[in-house]
Order: structure tokens, then C-alpha cells, then sequence
């Protein structure tokens, strides 16, 4: 069965990983990816370790499925070859520096003009207009500067990025909503338009509670460890042999005396200070300690046994081992396995997304650089081994 997107053409100018994440995305659900990469040199994230066989990994996990077209955009006959796969192209994907497709005299007011059709994706640290638009950006920075990291971390400590690229990935996934919105309303206009996605206003859109917090009671916040900061107990603790976490949110108010019953802590259930989740959240710093003590006293899979008989959200603190050989995480395919010509058969994660008639498939690992070149250009362009060559003599490709 063919994927969702089948049809849908995708020229991703993209490097690294926001881009790369967001055409992966939409490749995994049916788009042909055309990976338009410099000459030579391609994706700088080729040359990220660790490898495999030579292979990046870090390029792998990011760009199975795609077609890799060496294209030299500052060259004459490479940006007219780009313009003519653009006429036949369904989106445009990039996330250089605001400034520099146009530098190329390849902006979204030029691609519009060979195809009103086109979807022109954009992802950028700030967006394509404001005071910082000119500024590159990575992941950090982003984090740094959306106040994710201000509250990620321990009560008291210094900020801390969380543990996975959430500027360059949240970016992605928006930018490949805000794609298929555009492509959909593609069907009823018949025009295409410009996606402006900044990874800043993404770390922004991330933090509803937080901002909703700061703009209700005029707090900032602060770093609370795994808490949330509004239901308790909802964090981790640390048991006998490693954490659990413990989630009990509104509308589980006939849970916190099971909970309490389950520590051995009945004393708890008619204190004052306690009775709802907000009353525990305000009184954090008396309750903590004796939470925190009673956890301790058996091991995680005693204390995930006890608590899911009583019906209590929980569920272990999984290093990535753990997860990959997880019962559930197999049951569901989310580890695959591609086959690479010269890494052999890797392991990569699946796409999170089921669908019951037209299912996405992860089954080409990556590209080797320009492997798709002729391809494309003999079977969209129609050009013949002679004009390749030639191109290729010149630098184009």
C-alpha cells in the first residue's frame, strides 16, 4: 500500500537536522525526498560520528528513504537545473540564514514565478523578519534563548538543556505540520505559498503552561526537578534500585489514599495539608521527605507491580538500553532495521505514526552522496548521459 504522501515531490535544500527531520518525516509517510546537496562536500552532517563502516550514524538516523542530487547552486547551469526541478516540485524545503536564497537569486518570489504551486518551507533560528533574523542559530542557543533550559533542571541549579535536540526537532515537526496545512489548502486554492518557521517561536509555543503560569500570577518559573507545577506527586523517585515515576493528575483524587495506603503512610490521607493535589504542590517541601523516604524502601519493579494493581500511572526511568529491547517498543516497531550497502543493516527508529490504510514505511537506509543524480535528472529532466556529463565537467553537479 502506498504511503499517504505518495505524489508529493519534496526538493530539501536542508543540512544538519531540523530540515533533514522535517523531509524525514514526510518521506516516512510517502514524499519522494530529492536531497539536494552540494558537490563534493554534501550534508556536513555526513562527517558526524559516531560511524559505522565509515557510515555516519548521526546522517543515517536522519535521511533514510532520500535521493541524493550534488547540485552546485552558485554555479549558472546548476541554478537553472534547480529551477527546472523546481517546476516539477511540490515543496521547497531550506533552513539556511534568512537572506540567503535570495543571495542565490533562488528566493521564494523567484520559485514562485516557475511554479505557483510551490509550498517554499523555511526553517530559521528567528524567523524570516524581526531584529534577530540575521543571526544564525543552533539548538542551544534556541533553548537558551526560549527559556526552556530556565526551567529545566534541579530547584537552585544552573539551566540545562534537556536531553534531545528539541529546538532543531520541534522545529521540524512544526514545519512539516505547517507544510501538509499548506499542500491541503493547496487543493482548494490551487496556489502554494511560504512557510515561515522559526525555531525560537517553536521553544516559545512549547511552554503554554509555563507562560500561562508567569501571565496568571505574574511568578517566573523556576527549575523543579521531574515535578510538575501544579499535581503532586507527579516526578520521579528514587527507589531501592533505581526511579519510578509517579504521575497523579486532577480527577485522580480517589488515588491519593491508595498511594498513601501503598507507602504505608495512612496518617496521610485525612491531613489537611495534603488533600488535593494543589494543596500537596503548595506544601511541596513537607511532603517531598516523606515521600521520598517511603520510595526508597523497595525496588522499581515492586513498587511498578504494587502501584499498577492499585491503578496509579507509573512507569520506570528507562536509560536507552532499556528502551530499545522495551516489550512495548517492539511490539509496536519502533526499532527497524535498514539495509546500508557498506554499513550493513542498521538499526534506526521508526516513525511514531500507524495509520491503518496507508501506513508510513522506513525501508531504504540514507543516500550516498549524489547516488540519485542521474536519476533525477534523466528521469525528470529527461537529460541524456551526454548533458550529465557535461554538467558534471562543469561543476554544476
Amino acid at each position: 500500500m502506498a504511503g499517504p504522501l505518495e505524489g508529493i515531490r519534496i526538493l530539501d535544500l536542508s543540512w544538519v537536522l531540523s530540515g533533514p527531520y522535517c523531509s524525514m518525516a514526510l518521506g516516512d509517510m510517502g514524499a519522494e525526498v530529492i536531497k539536494v546537496e552540494r558537490p563534493i562536500s554534501g550534508d556536513m552532517a555526513r562527517g558526524s560520528g559516531p560511524f559505522i563502516n565509515g557510515e555516519s550514524s548521526y546522517f543515517i538516523s536522519l535521511n533514510r528513504g532520500k535521493k541524493s542530487l550534488t547540485l552546485n547552486l552558485a554555479h549558472p547551469r546548476g541554478k537553472e537545473v534547480f529551477l527546472r526541478l523546481v517546476e516539477r516540485a511540490d515543496v521547497v524545503l531550506e533552513n539556511f540564514v534568512p537572506g540567503t536564497m535570495k543571495s542565490l537569486g533562488l528566493d521564494y518570489e523567484v520559485l514562485r514565478a516557475c511554479n505557483p504551486r510551490l509550498v517554499y518551507a523555511a526553517i530559521s533560528g528567528f524567523g524570516q523578519t524581526g531584529p534577530y533574523a540575521q543571526r544564525p542559530a543552533m539548538d542551544v542557543i534556541v533553548q537558551g534563548m526560549g527559556g526552556i533550559m530556565s526551567v529545566t533542571g534541579e530547584p537552585g541549579g544552573p539551566p540545562i538543556r534537556p536531553g534531545a535536540s528539541l529546538g532543531d526537532i520541534v522545529a521540524g515537526l512544526f514545519a512539516a505540520m505547517a507544510i501538509l496545512a499548506a499542500l491541503q489548502e493547496r487543493e482548494r486554492s490551487g496556489l502554494g505559498q511560504m512557510v515561515d518557521i522559526s525555531m525560537l517561536d517553536c521553544q516559545v509555543a512549547l511552554q503554554e503552561n509555563a507562560f500561562a503560569r508567569y501571565f496568571a500570577t505574574g511568578e517566573v518559573p523556576q527549575p523543579l526537578g521531574t515535578r510538575h507545577p501544579v499535581f503532586t506527586p507527579f516526578q520521579a523517585f528514587q527507589t531501592k534500585d533505581g526511579y519510578i515515576v509517579v504521575a497523579m493528575v486532577g480527577g485522580m483524587s480517589n488515588r491519593w489514599p491508595l498511594f498513601c495506603s501503598a507507602i504505608d503512610r495512612v496518617d496521610l490521607i485525612d491531613d489537611p495539608r495534603f488533600e488535593t493535589g494543589w494543596n500537596r504542590t503548595q506544601r511541596y517541601g513537607e511532603l517531598e521527605p516523606i515521600l521520598s523516604e517511603a520510595m526508597r524502601r523497595k525496588t522499581t519493579q515492586e513498587w511498578l507491580k504494587e502501584l499498577s494493581n492499585l491503578d496509579i500511572p507509573c512507569g520506570p526511568v528507562n536509560t536507552i538500553d532499556k528502551v530499545a529491547a522495551d516489550l512495548q517498543i517492539a511490539h509496536r516497531r519502533m526499532i527497524v532495521e535498514v539495509p546500508h550497502p557498506r554499513a550493513g543493516p542498521v538499526k534506526v527508529v521508526n516513525t511514531p505514526v500507524r495509520m491503518s490504510r496507508t501506513p508510513p514505511k522506513v525501508e531504504r537506509a540514507c543516500p550516498d552522496l549524489g547516488e540519485h543524480s542521474r536519476e533525477v535528472l534523466r528521469d525528470l529532466l529527461g537529460m541524456g548521459e551526454e548533458e550529465i556529463e557535461e554538467l558534471g565537467r562543469e561543476g554544476a553537479i
